[in-house]
C-alpha cells in the first residue's frame, strides 16, 4: 500500500497568545506569551480525486482553528495545581497564592492539564479530527501537528488513525 504525505504550514496559520506552564509539580513560569506557529500534516492513501485531502479545506480548517486562539489568554481547565474560577465577568486563575484575573472574553479555556506546546499540539489534532465539516477523510492514516513558541523551539504531536 502506498502512503502520501500532505503538510500545511502558512504565514496565516500563527497565532499569538499568553499563558504560563507549572512543572516539576511545585514550579510556575510568570506570565508571558509567544508568537507560536501551527502546521499540520495528514498521511493516507489517495482518494478517488487523487489527494491525501483538500489542501484548501485543511488550510481553511486550520486557520479557523488558531483563530481561535489568538490574541487570547490561554488556561488549562484540567490542570491539577492551577485553580480556574469564573467571577462575574473575569476568570480566575491561582495558584500557590498567585492570583491571575482576566476577563472572560480574553480566555480560552482549553480541555488539557498543562498549556505546553505539546498540549497545544494535542488540542488542535483534536480539534481538525472533530471538525463540523469533517475534515479529515476516511483513507487518512496518521494526523500530525506542530507547535512552534519560537524559531527552532516546536512540540510534535502524532496520532495514527484507522484510515487505509
Amino acid at each position: 500500500m502506498s502512503l502520501y504525505r500532505v503538510r500545511v504550514e502558512k504565514d496565516y496559520t500563527v497565532f499569538c497568545a499568553g499563558h504560563f506552564v507549572t512543572y516539576d509539580g511545585h514550579e510556575c513560569e510568570p506570565l508571558h506569551g509567544h508568537n507560536y506557529r501551527a502546521a499540520v500534516a495528514v498521511e493516507g492513501v489517495l482518494d478517488e480525486n487523487a489527494y491525501v485531502i483538500d489542501f484548501t479545506r485543511l488550510k481553511r480548517t486550520l486557520r479557523a482553528t488558531v483563530d481561535r486562539l489568538d490574541h487570547r489568554m490561554l488556561l488549562p481547565d484540567r490542570s491539577r495545581l492551577i485553580r480556574i474560577a469564573r467571577v462575574g465577568e473575569s476568570i480566575e486563575a491561582s495558584y500557590k497564592g498567585k492570583r491571575y484575573v482576566f476577563p472572560a472574553e480574553d480566555v480560552v479555556l482549553l480541555p488539557i492539564a498543562n498549556t505546553t506546546a505539546e498540549m497545544l499540539a494535542w488540542w488542535l489534532a483534536q480539534e481538525l479530527r472533530g471538525s463540523p465539516t469533517g475534515i479529515l477523510p476516511a483513507g487518512a492514516t496518521l494526523i500530525e501537528v506542530e507547535v512552534e513558541e519560537s524559531f527552532g523551539q516546536r512540540a510534535v504531536y502524532r496520532e495514527l488513525l484507522g484510515g487505509a
